[in-house]
Formats: C-alpha cells, sequence, structure tokens
C-alpha cells in the first residue's frame, strides 16, 4: 500500500455515497417500507463520517472539501433526526423546503467543480438535480419526482463513489485516477 499523504476526500465520498444509494433506493420505490435502515448510516457513515472529513479538509486547506463535506454530513444528521421523528412531527412542505434549499447549495457548489475533475462534475450536476426532484416531490406530494429523484440518486451514488474510490485503487495500482476533465478545465 502506499505511504501517501492521508486523503480525506475517498471516505467522505464513500459515507455520501452510501447513504444516498440506500435512500434513493426507497426514493425509487426499488426498496419497500420504512427507510428505517437508512438512519444509522445518515447518523454515523453519512453524517459523522463526512463531518469528520469536513474537518480534515479544513486542516488541509480545501475549502471546497471542508464545505461541501461539512454541509452533506449535517444533512445526513438533519435527515436522521426528522426522518425518525425525533424532531418531533415536520410538514412535507418543510422537508420540501429544506430539500430545495439543499438543491441551491449543491448548485453554486457544482458551478464551483467546473474546473475539477468529471467525475466530481457529474456528482454535483447529479446531486442538485436529485434535491430539486425530491423537493419538488416533498412540496407537491408526488411519487413521480420522488421515483425520479430516486432514480438520479442511485445514479448520483455510483458516481460518487467512483469518484472516491478511485482515488484509493488507482494509487494502490501505481497510476493516475481516472477523474476525466471537466468542462472548463
Amino acid at each position: 500500500m502506499s505511504q501517501n499523504k492521508p486523503n480525506p476526500g475517498p471516505l467522505g465520498l464513500s459515507g455520501f455515497a452510501l447513504t444516498t444509494l440506500i435512500l434513493s433506493l426507497y426514493n425509487a420505490d426499488i426498496l419497500h417500507g420504512s427507510p428505517s435502515s437508512v438512519f444509522g448510516l445518515a447518523i454515523f457513515y453519512g453524517g459523522l463520517a463526512q463531518i469528520i472529513a469536513g474537518i480534515l479538509e479544513l486542516k488541509e486547506g480545501n475549502n471546497f472539501g471542508y464545505v461541501a463535506f461539512f454541509t452533506y454530513g449535517a444533512f445526513w444528521e438533519w435527515f436522521f433526526f426528522t426522518a425518525s421523528g425525533l424532531s418531533g412531527p415536520t410538514p412535507a412542505s418543510g422537508i420540501g423546503a429544506v430539500l430545495i434549499g439543499f438543491g441551491i447549495f449543491t448548485f453554486v457548489m457544482w458551478i464551483a467543480t467546473f474546473k475539477s475533475n468529471l467525475s466530481l462534475f457529474l456528482t454535483f450536476l447529479l446531486l442538485w438535480i436529485t434535491f430539486f426532484l425530491l423537493g419538488a416531490g416533498a412540496i407537491d406530494n408526488s411519487i413521480t419526482l420522488t421515483h425520479a429523484g430516486g432514480i438520479i440518486g442511485i445514479l448520483t451514488a455510483i458516481v460518487a463513489w467512483y469518484t472516491g474510490l478511485v482515488q484509493i485503487v488507482a494509487p494502490s495500482l501505481g497510476v493516475k485516477a481516472p477523474l476525466g476533465r471537466a468542462p472548463l478545465s
């Protein structure tokens, strides 16, 4: 194994990807019933692991990684408290508004990926679309929009996982991580 400087990105992206994948399988109506299986992932892997990755990115001076991982870690903590009912009853319109808010945040972060790499660019592109679809689905009580958000969420998770894990696999094979070129890079 490589003795390179630790990179918190793969941890943050993996925590985000797995948690997003499982919740998106419910949103896409592939898994059925209560998404309670997501709660543990949300509080620890999607939430805590991303917050830790964000703090490590801050230590490295990576403002983008810090803001992204800390914010999405906080999103998963919010999801846990809201969906588990620990924060009390929350109207669908309130949940939809929060999801739209995260969509706006993600759209702005997506703009910041235009000179990064293609994998990160696609992750943020798919994620803001996911948030807007899920937010609109919650506000309009639309199963169709929620299912569409779930499908795009599955794609988001796959791309995010690739983006993170290729940074682990490629160096272990002695090659540069194939992340592609973003539109303005």
